[in-house]
């Protein structure tokens, strides 16, 4: 099970195992989404519904993603045919396993947080990824594939384009700076930035964007 097994990476790069299976949360008819409030057409949409202190959530993951991922299986051999679609099943298990950690500790996430999260989130487990693949290479390309050629989604509203565009920045600068570190997995420096990646999935957003702000 390919979401499993991203969630289960996630789970072990942060140390926050999560009880909540995503396979339990997840919703793969686009008819669902039809009543859903301010639903569009994606391919990956987290939901959140709110009733007093009780929260629900549903993850909408495209079938055509899944069928793709299940035939081509990236957590065996990730390739340029199957990486788009790996990192829309990485952005949302990213959304549903931050957000259900953090209200499991009473944490209010905002939207910035959740999409700067998702996008170190996707570079990070891809390295991983790619690192267990290859242990030999160290793929320098990586940071510029991913925040140097993503495009939005001309669909966006202005405001949400606005949180896409800087929750991109914030993780890039984050990542810059993590890739001259994790570059050498032997060393000292690859454990503290371990260290300090564990620390920086548990901040709220005021802190972690001010830990960008200082540090990268």
């Amino acid at each position: 099970m390919v979401l499993r097994a991203l969630q289960d990476l996630l789970a072990g790069i942060y140390d926050v195992p999560l009880a909540h299976d995503v396979y339990d949360y997840l919703v793969t008819d686009p008819d669902w989404l039809a009543g859903a409030e301010c639903a569009r057409t994606s391919e990956e949409q987290l939901l959140v519904a709110r009733d007093g202190d009780e929260m629900a959530i549903a993850l909408y993951l495209d079938p055509a993603v899944l069928a793709r991922l299940a035939a081509d299986d990236p957590l065996a051999s990730l390739t340029p045919g199957n990486l788009a679609d790996c990192w829309t099943a990485l952005e949302g298990v990213s959304h549903f396993h931050y957000l259900a950690f953090h209200a499991g500790h009473d944490h209010e996430v905002s939207r910035l947080e959740l999409e700067t999260q998702a996008e170190i989130d996707k570079y990070v487990a891809t390295l991983w990824l790619l690192r267990r693949q290859s242990p030999a290479r160290f793929p320098l390309e990586l940071h510029r594939i991913l925040f140097g050629r993503t495009q939005l989604d001309p669909a966006l509203s202005p405001d949400r384009a606005a949180i896409y565009r800087r929750a991109s920045d914030y993780a890039a600068r984050f990542c810059r700076r993590m890739e001259r570190r994790l570059a050498r997995p032997a060393d000292a420096a690859f454990r503290e930035m371990l260290a300090e990646l564990r620390r920086f999935y548990r901040l709220g957003e005021t802190r972690k964007l001010a830990h960008i702000e200082r540090c990268a």
